[in-house]
């Protein structure tokens, strides 16, 4: 099977060949139609097997698709929010949401704890289709006006089990409810 066999839009193509990806892995076989379907889905895999692809590329064109059917002016809200327990694994993330992205015109943006929050919240200002969030720092933004979720349309936990087991279950509990 190739990339080009998934029904995925000429963008997503475009992005994932000159990213030098023509066949998806197992996990990404299975999960796209799934979440193109809009069916929920719970994945497991090993690291290294394209998990974050799996869920970002058909995030991508459910996201541009909607965004046809939007209105052009006032600040875009957030339709997407990835939770994941790590900077490192939010910043990888966001990397990859930029890289599928490309040609679709969609924002998005990396949000954790432990650096200044400015230029975190001057992102969110300007408006943005996905958050990609440690627990902390999202609920922080939250308390704080900073993120509203009324508009959420798709919500990824990723790492559950890991961030589980490194104590985040409260901020888990709270980001989700």
């Amino acid at each position: 099977m190739l990339f080009n066999e998934l029904d995925l839009i000429e963008p997503i193509l475009n992005a994932l060949k000159n990213e030098g990806y023509t066949t998806p892995t197992p996990i990404q076989q299975k999960s796209i139609p799934i979440i193109l379907r809009g069916q929920d889905l719970l994945g497991c895999a090993q690291t290294g097997t394209g998990k974050t692809a799996a869920f970002a590329i058909p995030i991508i064109q459910i996201l541009h698709n909607l965004k046809a059917n939007l209105p052009e002016r006032g600040p875009r809200k957030i339709r997407t929010l990835i939770v994941t327990p790590t900077r490192e694994l939010a910043i990888q993330i966001g990397e990859s949401f930029n890289s599928y992205g490309k040609g679709t015109g969609l924002r998005n943006t990396v949000v954790f704890g432990g650096v200044s929050q400015h230029s975190q919240v001057t992102a969110l200002r300007s408006g943005v289709d996905i958050l990609i969030a440690t627990p902390g720092r999202l609920l922080d933004l939250c308390a704080q006006g900073y993120i509203s979720m009324s508009d959420l349309s798709i919500f990824v936990l990723d790492e559950a089990d890991r961030m589980l087991d490194m104590g985040f279950v409260v901020d888990v509990k709270k980001s989700s409810a």
